[in-house]
């Protein structure tokens, strides 16, 4: 156990990641040659790794701050916990959980998807897709997790278990695994992180969770792969190319423009800034919920007509 309660913890979950890591995308890629499903690209590979270690480094710097926040309120908790093992399962639920919210804002505020958006603007989807980071979110992520120390959960402990729920995040970036079985209805599996990548109105904004689907079928985000909708990749509308300063700037240029409409109120600004993405002051735009309402009329509309 003291592998994991150290200060190392952190280290050591991805130190023992790494060969695992290496040799599962070394088997897909084989394997997307050998099939010829054409599961990579070599652009979009390398797109993906400087994003990651864009993410890694900034992560570095904001690393001592962010546990010093994060300590701050270990320091005030409320409770103490023994370390057995159901401080451990909580503390892995409960961190599971505060993802969830920070994975539904980044999809549900404007200026957090365009951070978020780095992760999903790729066409393709296999295991390197996971390293394909939301290079600003170390400036924000420890806002999430301090509650957490707060209730008395120790933050290199949080963060130990955050890493070991990334770990199986990034596995799930995968088309190579169609069904999980019974473990479908417990954690997020690739089939649901697929819907969670697709472009298609159907599956936008669903299936937020890293490790565990409840929390999207509580809170009503859950979306099954339907066989009959196959998974679009990307974003739409499309970036005009997969350049790493496109990819990254992307959102925030066009957030940019929007905001320096002449005649606009604050309000206008600022919901441009932080309200869904598609929100637009004049009521041309079209939000996420808006495009699914349509959706689901036209769907229905389909079926009384047969």
């Amino acid at each position: 156990m003291d592998f994991f309660m150290s200060e190392d913890g952190l280290e050591n979950v991805y130190a023992w990641a790494i060969p695992f890591h290496a040799a599962v995308i070394l088997a897909e890629m084989i394997y997307s040659h050998v099939s010829e499903a054409k599961l990579y690209n070599g652009k979009d590979v390398a797109t993906s790794i400087y994003l990651a270690l864009m993410n890694f480094g900034l992560d570095l710097i904001m690393k001592a701050f962010a546990m010093g926040v994060m300590f701050f309120f270990y320091n005030h908790r409320l409770f103490s916990w023994d370390f057995t093992v159901w401080y451990w399962l909580i503390c892995f639920v409960i961190t599971d959980f505060a993802y969830y919210v920070l994975h539904y804002v980044d999809h549900h505020s404007r200026a957090f998807w365009a951070v978020h958006i780095t992760h999903h603007n790729s066409e393709y989807f296999n295991l390197t897709t996971g390293f394909r980071s939301p290079v600003l979110q170390p400036l924000y992520r420890y806002l999430y997790f301090s509650p957490l120390a707060f209730l008395g959960f120790n933050p290199w402990h949080i963060m130990v278990v955050y890493a070991i729920g990334q770990v199986y995040g990034t596995w799930v970036h995968t088309q190579t695994v169609k069904t999980m079985g019974i473990l479908e209805y417990i954690l997020v599996t690739p089939s649901h992180h697929r819907v969670h990548h697709a472009c298609n109105i159907k599956y936008l904004d669903r299936n937020m969770g890293m490790c565990l689907i409840i929390w999207d079928k509580i809170f009503g985000t859950f979306e099954k792969e339907d066989p009959d909708v196959p998974v679009k990749y990307g974003i739409y509308p499309k970036m005009p190319d997969n350049e790493p300063d496109t990819v990254l700037f992307y959102e925030w240029r066009k957030i940019w423009k929007d905001i320096r409409q002449p005649g606009l109120k604050i309000s206008d600004r600022i919901n441009y800034i932080f309200n869904s993405p598609g929100w637009r002051h004049d009521g041309t735009g079209k939000t996420v919920r808006q495009y699914q309402r349509d959706y689901l009329k036209k769907q229905t509309e389909k079926q009384n007509k047969l």
